[in-house]
């Protein structure tokens, strides 16, 4: 019989290893036993080399690129200029569109009656403000009535000239008293009314002539 080291079992000759708990057994019967085997439960794996886990373990960093890819950073580039649309009435390159064709004249209006007779005030392509000086912003219209106006008949923000390609209209914004061409009715607020070379436009108490030269 052959006697277990580990558990003492009394196991037939000629097995290698133990009945009872499976542990190895002397070589021959009768002999000393042999050393305790080693726990299986207790044995501690190897720990895994450095080498090993340096290739196991990606790095973290974020900025660090993996195999060529692109890395997270945000572009310094201005996203929103690049991918913002065009304001409306502007072209692709961000200038405002021309609203129609070039005038091909100069319009005017010359003061004949209730202000400084003979004044004249030049009128830019699209809106002229007409009306007075406003203190409490600052704001000075294009075409500035204040000293032609002893009595404050006109508005501030009176009227509105635009000149579009070869038109020119008025229209009156709301005024106190009113704006009349040609002595006709009074203009409704907000309705745009063509006015041509020759034309009488009276603010409050002041009459105007517009007149319109062509560019040579």
């Amino acid at each position: 019989m052959i006697k277990c080291g580990e558990c003492g079992y009394e196991n037939m000759d000629g097995l290698d290893y133990c009945d009872g708990c499976g542990a190895k057994l002397a070589a021959a019967a009768g002999g000393t036993a042999a050393a305790p085997a080693e726990n299986k439960s207790e044995t501690t794996p190897p720990a895994p080399s450095a080498d090993i886990d340096a290739k196991a373990t990606p790095s973290l960093a974020a900025d660090a690129p993996v195999d060529g890819q692109p890395t997270s950073e945000v572009p310094t580039g201005d996203l929103k200029k690049e991918g913002e649309a065009p304001a409306p009435g502007a072209d692709a390159s961000g200038a405002a569109a021309p609203s129609g064709a070039p005038a091909t004249f100069k319009a005017k209006l010359s003061v004949v009656r209730g202000g400084r007779k003979g004044q004249e005030f030049p009128l830019e392509d699209g809106n002229n403000l007409v009306g007075r000086w406003d203190p409490e912003t600052g704001s000075f219209p294009e075409v500035d009535l204040d000293a032609d106006d002893p009595e404050a008949k006109i508005s501030r923000k009176h009227a509105l000239i635009r000149i579009d390609g070869g038109k020119i209209t008025i229209e009156d914004i709301g005024s106190l008293n009113g704006t009349y061409v040609n002595r006709q009715p009074r203009l409704s607020p907000g309705s745009p009314a063509e006015i041509k070379s020759g034309d009488e436009v009276i603010i409050g108490k002041t009459f105007l002539k517009l007149v319109i030269e062509p560019i040579s």
